[in-house]
């Protein structure tokens, strides 16, 4: 059990309100703070970010630790346009279009002449069907489903939308297993890696603003200022020193003008 779930727990049981009436922000900085999380809006990057530099955990008079030497790349694909009137989950599926966009998408990644390692997708059925349509670009792929990486409200953006607002219980519940997601996928390549390594993932608009703005060290209540296309493509490059850099957000310059939509 996380900190953050031991913290809702001990809340619960003692009956105490003053965590509810904490903002998503308040309680996303003392989840952040309580796991060793910087999350500070200045300018000064953090190389630790992911826990895993090998000169942080060195002691006095030790050897030097084998460093990373390989540059990870993700690249992180939005589902294609879906039936988003419908209520139940299960029957918001790929529109037609939706379906276009996905297997377009596929066909630039296979364009770009690079080698994938895996393709990782969201459970829900519009990720499931974009990252099998994508699949039948890259058939060598080998395919990954994860439920860390479903759709959800991260955390309350900051300014809010009048059109858009989850109840709270949602951001409680969904903040920490996208940023769950974030830590399972975000990090700089292990010491025994020794080539560059590519992995697609296939999920939503919202974690995929979230992730960028984690990736980046920006306030990640500012995700909601970002807007991403149906089928568009964000590439992150993970450096071995920690670094991250962002090498395209939202790209749909593989569509015509008719496959563009962002709902």
């Amino acid at each position: 059990m996380t900190s953050f779930y031991r913290i809702a727990v001990a809340v619960f049981s003692s009956g105490s309100l003053s965590a509810l009436l904490l903002s998503q922000k308040d309680r996303f900085r003392a989840y952040a703070s309580s796991q060793g999380e910087p999350h500070a809006t200045g300018s000064v990057w953090d190389y630790n970010w992911d826990r895993r530099n090998p000169e942080s955990g060195k002691e006095e008079g030790e050897g030097v630790p084998p460093k990373p030497t390989a540059t990870r790349h993700l690249i992180l694909i939005r589902h294609g346009q879906y039936e988003h009137w419908h209520s139940e989950q299960e029957k918001k599926v790929l529109t037609e279009l939706g379906r276009q966009q996905a297997t377009a998408t596929g066909q630039r990644l296979k364009e770009l002449e690079t080698t994938y390692s895996a393709i990782h997708h969201s459970t829900m059925p519009r990720a499931v069907e974009t990252a099998q349509l994508v699949s039948q670009c890259l058939p060598e792929v080998p395919m990954h489903s994860c439920d860390l990486l479903r759709e959800g409200a991260p955390i309350v953006p900051e300014p809010p939308v009048h059109h858009w607002r989850p109840e709270k219980h949602e951001f409680f519940c969904d903040g920490p297993r996208i940023e769950a997601a974030f830590r399972k996928y975000f990090h700089r390549a292990p010491p025994t890696q020794e080539k560059n390594s590519t992995e697609v993932v296939v999920c939503h608009a919202n974690v995929i603003r979230y992730f960028v703005c984690r990736a980046l060290q920006l306030p990640p209540e500012a995700w909601l200022r970002i807007s991403l296309g149906n089928g568009s493509i964000t590439k992150i490059a993970i450096r071995p020193n920690g670094r991250v850099s962002l090498k395209t957000l939202g790209n749909t310059g593989h569509f015509p003008p008719k496959l563009l939509t962002f709902n």
